[in-house]
């Protein structure tokens, strides 16, 4: 039996809410939600305060129930038992028990997962040096600093093998280098062919990681794709660039361009022999094959590139123009 196509299938997810006991208000948490995360990719689930993330993650643990549509989990029904022992949480404030070393807590998670003392044995050096904590493992829990208690965090929710990690704010208040040590335990999962599905608000982060990402507000879903699917639907995303300089004549690089999508070709630094000259050159890059066009002409010509930097909305400002667009709309 081969392995499903989706670790995460939620279809058309509504939860509402009653606020307040003597004049109660419905509150509308999740609106006609869906969508579907592949087996082995990374997913980005971004959006402000209130978006609704933290239900949609409620419900596919189980925690929480809709109040219309269903939510899947490798094929099983989100929050059974079977679906439960598959996944691994992250959640974003994690507190371990102060009394408790690296190792003892990585014991009572294990436990709470149902796992013998002789299976949490067999993983717990592979997991410590995973996570960049072996030698700190004896180590009482309240000496940690916040990067090493994420890190042991990723190590309990890795503990049983799921093959579903939900990760809530996993960098939140991390330094760069906690940042980047989590990362790479990221990695080595999706390598692993792991599903990570990811909750977070620093999208640099996430526009290093995830495959694709999908944006809410409002309790809706606003947007899903790869973040180049994303940045087609800005309003700036026509105006992605690549500016190159290159070494030869205007004449040899309008020639190794020619037919290909250019917005400006400027010479920067002139001179008889062409192999002193300099040109800066603007490729249209809302197509990345009409950039490698461009490449692999100027190679093919012998022109040298000795400088690209690339221009094009950041997710940052796509997740800007996608929120206050849900926002506007919601305005009376």
């Amino acid at each position: 039996m081969g392995l499903p196509s989706y670790a995460i299938e939620v279809e058309s997810l509504s939860k509402t809410y009653k606020e307040g006991l003597i004049f109660a208000k419905l509150h509308k948490a999740l609106a006609n939600v869906s969508l579907t995360v592949k087996r082995g990719e990374v997913f980005g689930l971004l959006g402000p305060n209130g978006a609704g993330k933290t239900t949609l993650i409620k419900i596919l643990l189980g925690i929480l129930h809709p109040n219309v549509g269903t939510a899947r989990v490798l094929e099983m029904e989100a929050g059974s038992k079977s679906a439960r022992r598959r996944i691994g949480y992250l959640p974003e404030n994690l507190v371990f028990p102060r009394h408790h070393t690296g190792r003892s807590a990585l014991y009572f998670y294990g436990r709470l997962s149902e796992m013998s003392n002789a299976q949490i044995a067999a993983k717990e050096k592979e997991l410590f040096d995973l996570v960049s904590l072996t030698g700190r493992e004896h180590e009482p829990v309240r000496r940690y600093s916040k990067g090493m208690r994420q890190r042991l965090g990723l190590a309990q929710a890795m503990l049983h093998d799921p093959d579903l990690l939900i990760f809530d704010e996993p960098t939140d208040g991390l330094d760069p280098m906690g940042r980047s040590q989590i990362r790479d335990v990221l990695y080595q999962l999706k390598q692993r062919g792991k599903t990570v599905f990811l909750n977070s608000h620093i999208l640099q982060e996430v526009e290093l990681i995830c495959d694709r990402v999908a944006v809410m507000a409002l309790g809706k879903l606003r947007g899903i794709g790869t973040i180049d699917e994303l940045i087609q639907g800005h309003p700036d995303a026509d105006k992605a660039t690549v500016t190159m300089d290159v070494v030869g004549s205007l004449a040899q690089v309008e020639a190794a361009t020619a037919g290909c999508e250019i917005r400006s070709r400027t010479t920067i630094q002139d001179s008889k022999d062409s192999s002193d000259a300099i040109q800066r050159i603007e490729v249209d890059a809302t197509s990345q094959s009409n950039v490698d066009q461009v490449v692999d002409r100027l190679r093919n010509a012998s022109i040298s590139i000795y400088r690209m930097e690339r221009f094009r909305p950041s997710l940052e400002q796509v997740f800007m123009s996608i929120v206050g667009a849900a926002n506007a709309s919601h305005q009376p």
